[in-house]
């Protein structure tokens, strides 16, 4: 587990708590759409680069 990945994944978790956020607040879906998109690629990209696969 190196450093990025590390950072990916807290970004990506940071982001899941900010579409939590969001949904309560009642902010337009589109918004939450993005910050989704944005949180599942971060934290798909942070478990792709752990080094547990090889």
């Amino acid at each position: 587990m190196n450093g990025l990945s590390t950072v990916l994944i807290v970004v990506g978790l940071f982001l899941l708590g900010g579409i939590y956020s969001f949904a309560k607040q009642k902010m337009p879906k589109s918004l939450i759409v993005l910050l989704s998109i944005g949180a599942a690629m971060c934290l798909s990209a942070g478990v792709l680069r752990l080094d547990v696969w090889s």
